[in-house]
């Protein structure tokens, strides 16, 4: 079962547009979630592609080209159009995760995490004292959660790593056991050139079939959340048979590029068929 969309309109009269949480408590539910990553710094853009349905928006932070500012409005985007904003940070860093979450980012998505003390930080970053290390300061979340209450500002949010190289997969199940972890999320790409393959969505080789499937079942193990990046929705379908419950299907800039390229492609006599996704990129 997935997330239902919710229109714009206030939430039980707090002045929030979708159910504090919903995200989160759906997972932690044990139910499953489709949505889009966003690397274009473009609020309008992000309003255009949050289609009724897109369950969450992930702000690109790593490899987007979105600054701060950005972000924020991309957040403002998503929210308006009854989703929840997630966003990948650039790197483990406590700062640089507090500020996202008092942003008002639902959850965090923490890339090349790669031993348990890691993910312990991650996880740590997200928490406000006694459970983590977070300061207060709450700026936006305050409003777009309508409470200043740690317990909801903190052990709320959604934290997610990313195992992509050969030491986090020797050390998959102590990341998958960590404390507070709420899931792992694989971007196929990194994991491809962790393992010395050419980087990309759909690799058949069986080292990184064996790789993602590995991760998939210590999440579900360890009754945390599975999470991919995917090529297309045909191939997000195919992860969410296969278990994975945090799916994306698609990023703005290779869905504007491949849209570019495949009317280009028609409007000079060509077949949709030629056309081939170049996927994440």
């Amino acid at each position: 079962m997935h997330l239902t969309y919710l229109d714009c309109r206030n939430y039980q009269g707090s002045g929030l547009a979708v159910p504090p949480l919903e995200l989160r408590d759906a997972l932690r539910a044990g139910r499953s979630a489709t949505g889009l990553w966003a690397a274009i710094p473009s609020d309008f853009a992000v309003e255009l592609m949050t289609v009724p349905g897109i369950d969450y928006v992930c702000v690109d932070q790593q490899h987007g080209v979105v600054d701060y500012a950005a972000m924020v409005g991309m957040f403002r985007a998503v929210e308006a159009r009854g989703s929840t904003p997630l966003t990948r940070v650039p790197v483990n860093e406590p700062s640089v995760i507090g500020r996202a979450l008092d942003a008002g980012a639902h959850g965090v998505v923490v890339p090349l995490v790669s031993t348990q003390e890691e993910a312990l930080a991650a996880v740590s970053a997200c928490r406000y004292p006694p459970s983590g290390i977070r300061s207060f300061g709450p700026i936006r979340s305050t409003l777009t959660l309508g409470s200043r209450d740690t317990a909801v500002l903190g052990d709320g949010m959604l934290c997610f790593v990313m195992v992509e190289t050969r030491e986090g997969l020797e050390n998959l199940d102590a990341i998958a056991s960590t404390p507070g972890l709420d899931g792992i999320y694989i971007g196929p790409a990194d994991l491809a050139l962790g393992l010395g393959l050419t980087p990309s969505l759909d690799r058949e080789e069986p080292e990184h079939v064996d790789a993602i499937q590995r991760i998939l079942k210590a999440c579900q193990a360890n009754d945390i959340v599975p999470g991919i990046q995917c090529s297309s929705g045909r191939a997000a379908r195919r992860r969410l048979a296969e278990g994975f419950r945090l799916v994306t299907f698609g990023k703005d800039s290779a869905l504007l590029r491949d849209a570019a390229r495949a009317e280009l492609h028609a409007a000079r006599g060509g077949s949709e068929s030629d056309i081939e996704s170049e996927g994440y990129s």
